[in-house]
């Protein structure tokens, strides 16, 4: 069958390639992680679809590049009008396809996905390349569409993820082929409806569905590709960036964290323990989140006692009802991996003060919100990222320890700090190696302001600016002073 009925939604499950529904020989089973049953057999793509979708992009791209800019903005503003307009149904969607929060879903990612277009389509009239000048000589800085973009997306917040990377794409006159999440990839369907419904022309939008290492690896290969965006984890950002670089085609990768959340004894422990207990969201599938809490020593124990009653009154369950707090984990395999991090720290003398397993009144995909103490510095639990509802414990006695226990992983994707001076905030913020710090707050993110990470949190900035500089050619054109004839 080429549709699913979810939620009450009809989503087509094959790819959307030129302007046309394309169906596979081939497909996949995607699974509903509440109950883990079976949400729709989607259309599974490898190099034909690919190769036909990057036809189909590239042979869009003269005249989608030669749109006038606002002409450009005007679309991908109705498709953001589209996107409020189908919010609710957008949410229910993903929900039952990646099991986050339903009121997540509602107030904050689907407003988000609709902010992406419009935020990008408006910040085209930012862009100013002049005012220039050298020994006389005007310069002008123009920014020229790139090509075909490939945008390869992560499950834990597909929509958002995409739309993220698609928007300043679309923005800069690129054309787009999308490659969405095996375990979550139904709202990407949906959008390719949203803008055929808009009137984006044929083929600036395509979206292939499919296994990473089947689509999403013919996709990053593509020669005829001008860029990759790529969102997930660092294994796989490798084999990216492999596959893109053989024909030196510039890529995004924003690769995930093992972020650090510092606790300083002067900080408002009220709000640094919400904050704290906040990155059980998603139930930690999320790459920015502060998975290790670093507390000074001094407040350590008052810190741990109100964490541990604020986190044990979270509420687990199905993730539709407005009061659940933490939902489930994606899948069966991903449950398991989250539950062997765990194991295998207890067995070499981590204590849960906090969970430890999955819910035993639960079952399924529901894993405990945890909390582990005593990790050995430099031990897996403390340097690989879980990507589950698994945050660590330590102590520090001075900044230089709580900044060394910070910089102590390969990633360096985010950092927050709590404390109550604002000179030691300057001093420690200065000292971490993330893309972006959090002081005294957290997930406060301005699209205006560069996002990417240090180390193996991934390679490049976007937003603003930084995603033009990406998704365009930057030219930079000198005329010389005087010496032009005047016509008539």
């Amino acid at each position: 069958m080429s549709k699913a009925r979810v939620a009450g939604v009809d989503v087509d499950t094959r790819h959307w390639i030129g302007g046309r529904r394309e169906a596979s020989a081939e497909t996949f089973t995607d699974q509903c992680p509440i109950d883990e049953q079976v949400l729709a057999e989607v259309a599974s793509g490898g190099e034909a679809e690919v190769a036909a979708a990057v036809r189909a992009a590239s042979q869009a791209f003269p005249d989608w590049a030669a749109t006038r800019a606002a002409e450009r903005a005007a679309l991908l503003h109705a498709i953001a009008d589209a996107i409020d307009q189908r919010a609710e149904e957008l949410a229910q969607v993903e929900t039952l396809d990646n099991g986050a929060l339903l009121r997540s879903h509602r107030r904050s990612v689907m407003p988000r996905v609709a902010h992406n277009f419009r935020f990008f389509a408006d910040w085209l009239g930012e862009l100013d390349g002049g005012g220039l000048e050298v020994a006389g000589h005007r310069q002008q800085v123009s920014w020229a569409p790139a090509g075909v973009t490939a945008v390869i997306t992560p499950w834990n917040a597909p929509l958002m993820l995409a739309t993220w990377r698609i928007a300043p794409a679309l923005a800069a006159g690129n054309t787009v082929v999308v490659k969405p999440p095996e375990w979550a990839p139904l709202t990407a369907s949906l959008l390719a409806d949203i803008t055929r419904d808009a009137g984006l022309p044929d083929g600036v939008f395509n979206m292939v569905q499919g296994l990473g290492s089947q689509a999403g690896a013919a996709l990053a290969a593509r020669p005829d590709v001008a860029r990759v965006a790529f969102t997930g984890s660092a294994a796989s950002g490798r084999a990216v960036a492999a596959a893109a670089g053989a024909q030196l085609t510039p890529v995004s990768l924003e690769l995930g964290g093992k972020s650090p959340l510092l606790v300083f004894a002067d900080a408002d422990l009220d709000l640094a323990v919400a904050q704290a207990v906040g990155q059980y969201d998603n139930a930690g599938q999320v790459c920015l989140a502060g998975t290790r809490l670093a507390i000074d020593e001094s407040v350590a124990g008052e810190f741990t006692a109100r964490f541990i009653e604020r986190a044990g009154a979270l509420r687990q369950g199905d993730p539709r009802e407005e009061t659940t707090d933490v939902g489930p984990s994606i899948t069966r395999a991903h449950l398991d991996r989250v539950d062997g991090f765990v194991r295998r720290a207890i067995a070499v003398g981590a204590r849960p003060l906090l969970g430890g397993s999955v819910n035993p009144a639960l079952g399924g995909l529901f894993y405990q919100p945890t909390l582990l103490a005593g990790a050995q510095a430099g031990s897996e639990i403390l340097t690989e990222e879980v990507f589950g509802p698994v945050l660590t414990l330590q102590t520090f006695s001075s900044e230089d320890e709580a900044v060394a226990i910070a910089n102590s992983t390969r990633y360096g994707l985010a950092a927050t700090v709590f404390t109550g001076d604002h000179a030691r905030a300057q001093r420690v913020s200065a000292r971490l190696r993330a893309g972006t710090v959090w002081v005294n707050c957290f997930f406060v993110r301005d699209l205006r302001a560069p996002f990417g990470g240090a180390g193996e949190s991934g390679i490049g900035r976007e937003g603003g600016t930084w995603s033009f500089d990406f998704y365009c050619d930057a030219k930079n054109t000198v005329f010389a002073p005087g010496g032009w004839r005047t016509n008539g």
